[in-house]
């Protein structure tokens, strides 16, 4: 190995706690790859439980002065973030793309989604904003807020190292909250950088916090009574332990889980678009969303088009390193994360779909010395078959064949998940009945990755979702805050004796 390497090697990622960096201290560490070239370019420190009550004890001290500070001050604060966050927008997807492999038109797409939730944070005044009754009863007003919870955390994935921290953070933080962040460790340094800039923007220390960590800082977060609420996004028996051991320990919680997304395509469908549609939603950022398209319904005749469609450009995608001019899709965040979708394509082969592109033989997987896997398409799939049943969040797409909407909508609805789908149809009506019984969180028409603007919320259905409220947008608010409302009389004088009935309104 060379000096260079070598002292690559041992740059160590620590911690951001009460508004400054911090080395961790802990004696267990993990490597952060560049998956383009298969190289480890830092470690990053796992915090002990510790480190994490420190992180947590931080936000706890900074929150009476954060909260009581004026809603308007908290939005400028949102502002100035904002800014700077168009300003670094490059430098943050250059990182993103560094430690997760997406190609950077993708990672500056992130950025963008998760600065728009920062814009919707930004009129934090008006989401405040509580109902006022005038004269309830002779003399007698009464009116709604919403306050702050208190210190809440998110735990996030490595999919989005911006973008979903940046569906919690900012709202809970304009709420008037603080906030401890445990990123995946897998690519750390987004989350460190995002809050540099918030401490920029003019945050007071220990409002955000960042823990690098896994699970000993997930489980003090999970257990600490100074921790009000807990937002997740992962996988969905993490989200399911997520949501019954937090809320087992007096915490509000909201866990979004896994996803098998369905694209249902009708024989009226334009085929061109419908292939398009799926080429971006189901090999785009090499199929690491919970958002991508996975399996293609294809309804009576459709699926024969859509596939002589698909071939071409399935065959005509350039996949390399994301920070190549011109490539389309990179590679997969990690070795053991490889070897865990190359096993999904040879288990669908076992379980008899017809293989119609296989992904492994591409020329990026022995031309690469990264972690590199291309495009798998899949043909006569079963609802009985694992690859249908199971998230595999990688660059494989299969197709299931129905004879009509009925079917299709028996099919989808059957399935454990229900985070999003898409129906690809020029007929309004079939487009209707779709999205009025689909059962699913999010539904596209003609959209392939309905993910919803900041001011509406993001979230699925079933197992795909635990907790009553989604993400950002509205329910965003409603979790980060608690509703009170207010009673209020000014009397003059006594009004008589006690009163031992239940009050009424006169």
């Amino acid at each position: 190995m060379s000096t260079a390497a070598s002292n690559v090697e041992r740059v160590t990622l620590g911690h951001f706690i009460g508004g400054r960096r911090l080395p961790g201290s802990s004696d267990r560490s993990g490597p952060v790859y560049d998956p383009a070239t298969g190289q480890i370019t830092r470690h990053v420190s796992l915090a002990t439980a510790d480190e994490t009550r420190n992180a947590i004890r931080a936000a706890q001290s900074a929150l009476p002065t954060w909260a009581a500070t004026a809603p308007l001050q908290r939005a400028r604060v949102m502002f100035r973030f904002k800014a700077l966050l168009d300003a670094h927008a490059d430098e943050l997807a250059s990182i993103i793309t560094g430690e997760h492999g997406k190609v950077l038109s993708d990672a500056r797409g992130e950025v963008q989604r998760g600065t728009e939730v920062v814009e919707f944070a930004c009129g934090i005044p008006h989401l405040l904003k509580g109902e006022f009754s005038d004269s309830v009863g002779t003399g007698i007003d009464s009116w709604s807020l919403r306050q702050p919870v208190g210190v809440c955390a998110g735990i996030t994935p490595f999919n989005f190292p911006a973008m979903v921290p940046m569906w919690m953070f900012p709202l809970a933080i304009a709420c008037g909250n603080t906030f401890v962040l445990k990123p995946s460790e897998r690519d750390p340094s987004c989350a460190l950088r995002l809050a540099e800039l918030l401490a920029e923007a003019g945050l007071p220390p220990g409002v955000f916090n960042v823990v690098n960590g896994d699970r000993e800082a997930v489980e003090s977060l999970l257990t600490d009574p100074s921790v009000a609420a807990v937002s997740f996004v992962g996988s969905t028996p993490v989200a399911q332990y997520i949501y019954a051991t937090a809320s087992k320990h007096g915490k509000r919680v909201q866990a979004l889980g896994g996803a098998k997304n369905h694209m249902v395509v009708m024989p009226d469908a334009d085929p061109q678009l419908a292939a398009q549609a799926l080429m971006g939603s189901a090999y785009g950022s090499a199929g690491e969303r919970c958002m991508a398209i996975s399996i293609a319904v294809a309804v009576g005749d459709a699926a024969d088009k859509l596939i002589a469609t698909l071939r071409p450009m399935i065959d005509a995608l350039r996949i390399g390193a994301g920070t190549r001019e011109g490539v389309e899709m990179g590679p997969l965040v990690t070795r053991e994360h490889l070897d865990r979708v190359r096993a999904y394509v040879d288990l669908g082969v076992r379980e008899g779909a017809t293989l119609v592109v296989d992904g492994r033989q591409h020329a990026a997987t022995r031309r690469e010395p990264g972690f590199y896997l291309g495009a798998s398409l899949f043909d006569r799939v079963r609802p009985d078959m694992r690859i249908y049943q199971e998230e595999i969040f990688g660059p494989v797409l299969g197709i299931v064949r129905v004879p009509d909407l009925d079917a299709a909508l028996e099919i989808v609805n059957a399935h454990e998940f229900g985070n999003g789908t898409a129906i690809f149809t020029s007929d309004g009506l079939s487009a209707r009945k779709y999205a009025q019984s689909v059962q699913a969180g999010m539904v596209g028409v003609n959209v392939p990755i309905p993910v919803p603007m900041a001011f509406h919320s993001f979230g699925g259905w079933k197992r795909s979702l635990f907790g009553d409220l989604h993400v950002h947008g509205p329910d965003g608010v409603r979790f980060y805050t608690r509703l009170k409302t207010v009673t209020a009389r000014w009397p003059r004088g006594a009004r008589g004796g006690s009163e031992f009935a239940m009050p009424t309104m006169k």
